[in-house]
């Protein structure tokens, strides 16, 4: 692990190891959380309510008013938190098999879950009135489960820009939306140079807004010294076509170097990852590669995360969410392809989660309390499975595979090969044909079940499962190999 202070250079942060802790972790939980819950109504909110025609523009317009008198300022006024109890839902997240929690420290709303001296609109001054980033960081604390921030400010200068416009038709036309206020400039940003422009980038080339970027990363590493800091896009501030000598990633260097300098000058070493999602190894490398809502073909020799959600990024009463069998498949398949899952949990306005919710999460621990022994502490295998199905690999798309009784995802650790079994059989019978001869089984463990009769020939493996599986999702065997 690295004690030297690293440099904001490419040459320095590209030395970067992952920390033991996030390696063994293999499932965290996510609080996606802010005023754009207070609709109920779904992510980008804070956007889309500036968009003529758009569904949450027309629900805007209709519940709470106009966008020129009742804009996204006011919104915020309206989240209270006032049910957010961060202790009871530590303690779920725990139960539901969580080992490391990740709160948002902001979205691309520009509003700040924490008490920032550098931007008014936060949870202290405004809605709320409390310390939210803080609120989860000593709850985390508490039960021992490394802590980390999501930040989404570097794409919100330009992702804002459509505030500053007005209706095209209808009884408001030309009418200026609340983000021209002058009084609320400093909220809204002096952004002008992006509107109008269907293609404006991702990240703004705006030096002024890089700086205060920065100031910002440091103001929360600061505050909350974050085991783990998630950037919603690549490194900043690189653009489609930046290289690494390109004086575009200087402040994000600066950042990255800013968060493990601190964790070293914490821990005596650093423990703390970064996450972006540019895909090229020369970039991703200076931490941990991210990768929303999808997952990779095969193993990859560098530790990755899949970030996801149970539904939509923020609460919204029109989406289905995920079964508990379909969120365990995803992160058995990405355990074994040397990833890590990240879960974002749906909180409502309040704080609370709903039944659902509950009832999701309470069928994860109980999984995670029969086949965690095959998760945490493991690491790939020389394959990550067998068996003909595939997760579908395609933008942001989720669905759920088509597993059969064929399909085994492998980790190991040790001398021990864990093989999950995608779907049961109707046999009673589970066959591996992975091993190879040389491989030899010394004795094997259901997990949640005990010592079960198996037969190995020419590296064949065949296990006799019970009448009456551990699980009534994918089951867990623990080969002991010679």
């Amino acid at each position: 692990m690295q004690t030297e202070k690293f440099s904001p250079s490419f040459e320095s942060l590209t030395q970067y190891r992952c920390p033991d802790w996030f390696l063994d972790a293999k499932f965290g939980i996510w609080s996606h959380w802010g005023p754009q819950s207070v609709p109920m109504f779904g992510d980008w909110y804070a956007r889309n309510m500036y968009i003529q025609g758009s569904p949450q523009y027309l629900y805007h317009l209709r519940h709470y008013g106009h966008p020129s008198k009742f804009g996204y300022k006011d919104l915020c006024a309206l989240w209270k938190a006032e049910k957010f109890d961060p202790d009871a839902l530590m303690d779920l997240y725990v139960k539901a098999g969580a080992r490391y929690f990740v709160g948002q420290a902001m979205h691309h709303d520009h509003f700040f879950n924490y008490p920032s001296k550098l931007n008014r609109f936060n949870s202290m001054e405004v809605g709320p009135h409390k310390d939210i980033c803080g609120m989860w960081k000593a709850a985390a604390d508490k039960r021992g489960l490394p802590f980390g921030l999501t930040e989404h400010l570097g794409a919100s200068f330009s992702w804002w820009r459509v505030n500053k416009g007005s209706d095209s038709w209808g009884p408001y036309a030309g009418v200026p939306y609340d983000g021209n206020d002058p009084a609320y400039r400093d909220f809204y940003y002096d952004n002008f140079e992006h509107v109008g422009d269907d293609k404006a980038p991702w990240y703004t080339k705006n030096e002024k807004f890089r700086e205060y970027w920065l100031a910002v990363m440091r103001e929360i590493i600061d505050l909350y010294q974050p085991d783990l800091l998630y950037s919603d896009g690549p490194l900043p501030f690189g653009q489609p076509d930046s290289v690494p000598a390109d004086a575009d990633y200087r402040v994000g260097l600066e950042a990255v170097s800013y968060l493990y300098n601190t964790s070293i000058a914490k821990y005596g070493e650093n423990r703390a990852v970064y996450n972006q999602k540019d895909r090229r190894p020369e970039i991703y490398q200076v931490g941990v590669l991210d990768i929303e809502k999808s997952q990779l073909p095969d193993i990859r020799p560098d530790p990755w995360q899949t970030d996801t959600c149970i539904g939509n990024w923020f609460y919204d009463v029109r989406q289905e969410f995920k079964r508990p069998g379909h969120i365990i498949e995803m992160l058995i398949d990405i355990i074994a392809k040397n990833g890590v899952m990240l879960l974002n949990v749906l909180q409502r306005p309040d704080g609370s989660i709903d039944d659902e919710t509950v009832w999701i999460l309470e069928n994860l621990g109980k999984w995670f309390a029969v086949c965690g022994e095959g998760v945490y502490g493991t690491r790939p295998w020389r394959i990550s499975g067998e068996g003909d199905t595939k997760v579908v690999i395609r933008g942001f798309t989720e669905e759920a595979a088509s597993w059969t009784p064929s399909d085994f995802r492998f980790t190991c650790r040790g001398k021990t090969l864990y093989a999950f079994q995608m779907r049961a059989p109707e046999n009673g019978t589970a066959v591996i044909k992975s091993l190879t001869e040389g491989e030899k089984v010394r004795s094997v463990r259901l997990l949640g079940a005990g010592e079960v009769p198996f037969a190995q020939n020419f590296g064949v493996l065949t296990v006799k499962l019970p009448d009456k599986l551990p699980t009534e999702f994918a089951n867990c065997l623990a080969i002991e190999l010679e």
